[in-house]
């Protein structure tokens, strides 16, 4: 399977990957990690043949999905930052975040099991996240809306903490207001009490 990921895909394939990988994120975030493979398919517009020429097990399939969502994920860094100014491309990205954890969340046991014999891809996603995480806080510095003294790894670990407490649909009002107050903890300071 790792040669035939290697190979670049033919644009009708590549166009039945697409569609298969994005009606499996709407299946698993609303049926869970035993949505129908036969439904995504369908809703795909292809057999149940293709999907598993491309996808043999439904693991093949979440763990593709995971990594389709992180590359897209933390490539929107560079072209939020080519449209935006930085506080509002990473505040976007921010958004972005906590929709791809929740996303996360119909699958997540099925997940965790691909995660878990994959350390590797568990790391890799990690340093990806935390590089476009990295990309949009210098941006800020540079730009004089984001403090210096900022660390990107805690940032991405309350954003993490976001998506803990307020990570369902329901409470995407809650997460914004939770991404609102991160972003003003990330404004430069003025002149504090007592300076």
């Amino acid at each position: 399977m790792a040669a035939e990921r290697a190979r670049p895909l033919r644009a009708d394939a590549q166009a039945n990957q697409d569609r298969i990988l994005e009606a499996a994120a709407r299946a698993f975030t609303r049926d869970g990690a035993d949505a129908s493979l036969k439904g995504i398919a369908q809703e795909a517009g292809v057999g149940i043949g293709t999907l598993y020429r491309r996808f043999p097990t439904r693991e093949d399939l979440i763990e593709a999905l995971y990594r389709n969502q992180t590359a897209a994920l933390c490539d929107a860094a560079t072209s939020l930052l080519d449209a935006n100014p930085p506080a509002l491309a990473l505040r976007t990205w921010m958004d972005r975040f906590v929709d791809y954890v929740a996303t996360k969340h119909g699958m997540a046991e099925a997940l965790q099991a691909v995660l878990a014999t994959h350390n590797d891809l568990r790391m890799r996603t990690r340093g990806m996240l935390g590089d476009a995480v990295a990309r949009l806080v210098r941006a800020g510095v540079a730009a004089g809306t984001i403090r210096a003294d900022i660390d990107t790894a805690d940032v991405l670990m309350a954003l993490s903490g976001v998506t803990l407490v307020a990570g369902e649909p329901a409470q995407r009002d809650q997460a914004a207001r939770l991404l609102d107050l991160l972003m003003a903890g990330l404004e430069p300071r003025g002149p504090q009490p007592g300076e």
